[in-house]
Parts: C-alpha cells; structure tokens; sequence
C-alpha cells in the first residue's frame, strides 16, 4: 500500500473497488482505510454473495483488514474510512467500536444509512466515540454505479 493518499484519490479507488465487485454480483460498494498520515491500510469491496456472509460489507472486510496492520490491535485510532455508500448500521457500530476517527463516504442511503440519513450511530452520545463525518464525497458516481447495478439485477 502506499501513502499519502488524499480523501478523493482513496474515494476513486473505493470507487474501482465498488466496481470489481459487480464481477463476482455483489452490490458494488468499496471501501479504503487511511492511517493517519494517509497512507493506505487496507482496502476491500463487498463480499456477501462471493462468501456466502452476511457481515462481509466492504466495510467491515476493510476495517478487518487494517486491524492487521495498523499496530495498535483492534483500535484504530487516527484512521479514516472511506466508502463509497453511507454506511448501514453493522458497519457505522463497527467504526464507533474501532475507534475510527473519521469515516467518509459518496452517497447516501435513505433506506439503511447509520451515518445521518436514517440512523446516526456514528455521532450517537450514548456511544463513547464518535467519529467524525464528511458525506457527499463524489457522491453521485457512488450512486450511478448503485443505480446502474439495481438496473440490471431487475432486467430493466
């Protein structure tokens, strides 16, 4: 992996990703985890239907992922997520419970989203961390590339 990436060039690479995954018919949606001094950590697409697993959302593969890496175990203090769809609430509870310090994603999702639109786990003050949020990152490619995909699953 190589640093430093900054949030769009790591938002077009989630955006490579989201579109690999169509290959094997899942929901193109991808994600990237910088380290602080913005360097990639780790990287994946989802991988629902390729593995059979409900929780393999390119999110929770990525943030698995970089906890190999990162150094500092399971707490990935300074990272920042980024993705290409807001994430749902499996994936926005796993950034609160990794510690991630940012988390930045393209378009958003009235029907499930976690970050602001349907639920907002990421900024809930129950929680003890809450990451920050940028939303709207090349967000109408990320939802092209969702509409496009929904398009052809239903024949249309």
């Amino acid at each position: 992996m190589t640093g430093p990436w900054d949030v769009d060039a790591a938002m077009a690479r989630a955006l490579e990703l989201a579109e690999a995954a169509v290959e094997w018919g899942d929901t193109p949606i991808g994600a990237v985890v910088l380290a602080a001094d913005g360097s990639v950590l780790a990287e994946a697409a989802n991988e629902r239907e390729r593995r059979g697993d409900p929780t393999a959302h390119a999110e929770v593969l990525a943030l698995r992922a970089a906890a190999q890496v990162h150094g500092d175990g399971w707490r990935l203090t300074g990272t920042t997520l980024v993705v290409t769809l807001e994430p749902c609430t499996m994936c926005a509870g796993a950034s609160v419970l990794a510690r991630v310090e940012r988390v930045v994603y393209g378009a958003d999702d009235p029907k499930a989203g976690a970050a602001g639109s349907l639920w907002d786990v990421v900024r809930d003050r129950r929680l003890n961390h809450r990451p920050q949020v940028t939303a709207g990152v090349r967000a109408e490619e990320s939802a092209a590339l969702l509409r496009a995909f929904f398009r052809r699953q239903r024949g249309l």
